[in-house]
């Protein structure tokens, strides 16, 4: 029965497998050892190391070297496995690609945040700039480090950077993007969730799947979002603010959700409602006193996704934070490494095969 459960779920495609596979199948075909269990394992879903606070320049001032190295370290020593840079525009999305090149546990995305999708017309030909996308996603996917298309989706707090009409029509033109390359849509949604929900019905079988990250919304939001099963919600301290932020994720089941920071924003604040349930910290300097031991007061780094893993368990009254690192580890895989998943299942077939 077992091997049968694992050739049927190598047999079933990505886009279908997020409502057909439960968590515990998930898990048992991993096979993970009673040693790994007590490991906490973390993936943080969204970084953006192409910010100058990461080369040290802060408002404009330079104040510190470029530390990304020590953020990494500190990052890994943690329980993170792995990072994916985001890319918010053409020349930021190369950036982002460049930095996954320098390690091995580094991924990113390429797109257009819906901030920025001016830049299409401002180009001068926003066939041609679509098309310098789709090049740089295809050489990093060659390059096995592009996971998603994005950041992309509409922000409807910050139409002075962009209007509507224009994020949404660029929205639309990056599910091209996700379709012809057969990846996943990093995606932004912000005070925009009838609008966003429109754009993602229409174009719903031309994406593998998608996680909305940094949510802030209501839960009337989250249900609209999760009423799509390939849609998952990525979770970071800008989405535990207020007690009300607090009732949302509760509701949110863990098998939908990812953790992220954001960084170098979104850091958990002392005001923040989910404050009590942080747990773990780390020394901290003001940034004209720059330490590489040390993080940067008033800077968020992947290291603090434990933080938000964390506080999601003290939310949603979880004891065992190991496993929920675990079940998020997984979602994680599903949408942006199912290589890894039936990596795994071809490793317990052979072991069970031997076993007969």
């Amino acid at each position: 029965n077992l091997i049968l459960k694992i050739e049927k779920y190598k047999r079933r495609t990505i886009s279908v497998s997020f409502s057909q596979i439960s968590q515990s199948q998930l898990v048992l075909q991993t096979k993970t050892s009673s040693a790994a269990m007590a490991t906490v394992r973390m993936i943080d879903i969204a970084v953006n190391f192409t910010d100058s606070m990461f080369k040290g320049i802060y408002n404009g001032k330079q104040y510190h070297m470029g530390d990304i190295q020590a953020v990494l370290k500190r990052a890994w020593s943690a329980g993170v496995e792995r990072i994916i840079v985001t890319g918010g525009s053409l020349e930021e999305s190369k950036e982002a690609l460049a930095i996954a090149e320098t390690d091995a546990r580094l991924f990113c995305t390429v797109g257009v945040h819906p901030t920025r999708c001016k830049e299409f017309e401002d180009s001068g030909d926003p066939e041609k700039h679509l098309q310098d996308l789709l090049t740089l996603a295809k050489e990093g996917k060659e390059k096995g480090k592009v996971v998603a298309i994005g950041e992309c989706g509409l922000d409807y707090d910050r139409l002075h950077f962009c209007p509507s009409d224009i994020q949404k029509k660029y929205f639309e033109k990056q599910f091209e993007l996700a379709y012809t390359m057969k990846l996943p849509m990093f995606l932004h949604m912000r005070a925009a969730s009838q609008d966003f929900c429109d754009i993602l019905q229409r174009n719903k079988d031309r994406f593998v799947a998608g996680i909305a990250h940094s949510f802030t919304g209501s839960a009337e939001d989250c249900d609209k979002l999760l009423s799509f099963s390939n849609v998952f919600i990525g979770i970071n301290g800008c989405s535990l603010k207020t007690a009300e932020n607090l009732e949302v994720v509760k509701g949110i089941p863990v098998e939908r959700m990812m953790i992220e920071t954001d960084s170098p924003y979104c850091d958990i604040k002392n005001t923040h409602a989910g404050i009590r349930y942080v747990k773990s910290s780390w020394p901290s300097k003001k940034k004209d006193k720059h330490d590489q031991e040390c993080l940067v007061k008033g800077r968020n780094e992947p290291c603090l996704v434990r933080q938000v893993l964390e506080v999601v368990a003290g939310t949603k009254g979880i004891a065992d934070i190991d496993q929920l690192s675990q079940t998020l580890y997984h979602n994680t895989c599903r949408v942006f490494f199912p290589h890894d998943l039936d990596s795994a299942a071809e490793a317990l077939l052979a072991s069970c095969r031997e076993d007969l």
